[in-house]
């Protein structure tokens, strides 16, 4: 019994440990958005400190075939194009907005391409969810809409990342691909494509003299939010499963969202709260493990 309970209790400390690091991720890109180093310098850095990390690993002991078509894909959707839109959704909208619109939207386009690619049934609790994560981006789009008559850029390019990742989420279960393939070629597949291009053709900011700038993103970027974050969002999914382990992310938009009203010093308001809370209430649903026909004959 002590054992059993030990082995859960390392679950969720896995699992929060993960939440901690991706709510992190949301505050450092944010950070890198705002400093001298461009969405390019951000991305060149994020998968080349990954790349030089992860290969050694890969050609000494853990080797499979990188250069394999359905790779390939999920890096182009989930490795280039996920990290085009997202960082620079970074650079042009605040940290808040993205807890709402990353960690909201995902579970929205997941299950839209999981009914519609793997043809998944979703659970009553998924489809409350969704609604509930629904109201709460509404909650902050719509008086954007209505103030500004249109969404920002910013606010697109993050939408246009939420899709992206989900579309790699969908791929990676459909094809079986495991969380260290997923890992190593989304780093290295990404680093070869888009390394040439953004030494010929992109605009560069990056200068040692940004040198802690370098180092912030590629520790955080590289190291935590890719290698470290995977691993012990892995590990939790092992030992207490993905539901329980999707219940403590859903901290991650409201953590994420509140610590940026300190670090950034961005505007609070009840209507971005109230998205925070239901963008997170939300989510917890979504991974939630209630049955409704158990609700029902507890009532009766």
């Amino acid at each position: 019994m002590s054992i059993a309970l030990n082995i859960k209790d390392n679950g969720y400390a896995f699992a929060l440990g993960a939440a901690i690091i991706w709510s992190g991720f949301i505050l450092v890109s944010r950070l890198g958005g705002t400093s001298d180093l461009n969405a390019f310098d951000v991305i060149a850095i994020r998968y080349l400190s990954c790349s030089l990390i992860v290969l050694p690993f890969w050609w000494f002991k853990f080797r499979f075939n990188l250069f394999n078509v359905k790779l390939i894909t999920c890096s182009l959707v989930g490795g280039l194009g996920f990290a085009l839109f997202t960082f620079h959704g970074f650079q042009l909208a605040s940290a808040a907005q993205a807890a709402i619109l990353l960690p909201g939207l995902m579970p929205i386009f997941i299950l839209i391409f999981a009914v519609w690619i793997n043809k998944e049934r979703p659970s009553i609790n998924k489809l409350l969810g969704i609604t509930v994560i629904t109201l709460g981006v509404s909650a902050l789009l719509i008086p954007i809409y209505l103030s500004q008559s249109s969404i920002s850029l910013g606010q697109i390019y993050l939408i246009l990342g939420g899709l992206c990742w989900s579309v790699f989420s969908v791929l990676v279960k459909r094809w079986g691909i495991t969380p260290w393939q997923a890992t190593v070629s989304l780093a290295v597949i990404t680093c070869l494509i888009y390394l040439p291009f953004y030494i010929a053709f992109a605009p560069k900011q990056i200068s040692l003299e940004l040198w802690q700038d370098i180092a912030i993103q590629g520790i955080y970027q590289g190291f935590l939010a890719t290698i470290v974050q995977m691993l012990f969002y892995v590990r939790a999914v092992q030992l207490i499963g993905p539901s329980s382990v999707g219940s403590v992310m859903a901290i991650v938009p409201l953590v994420s969202g509140v610590a940026a009203i300190f670090f950034f010093d961005e505007p609070l308001s009840i209507t971005l709260i109230s998205a925070l809370l239901l963008v997170s209430l939300g989510s917890l649903l979504v991974h939630s493990q209630f049955n409704l026909k158990r609700i029902k004959h507890a009532i009766r």
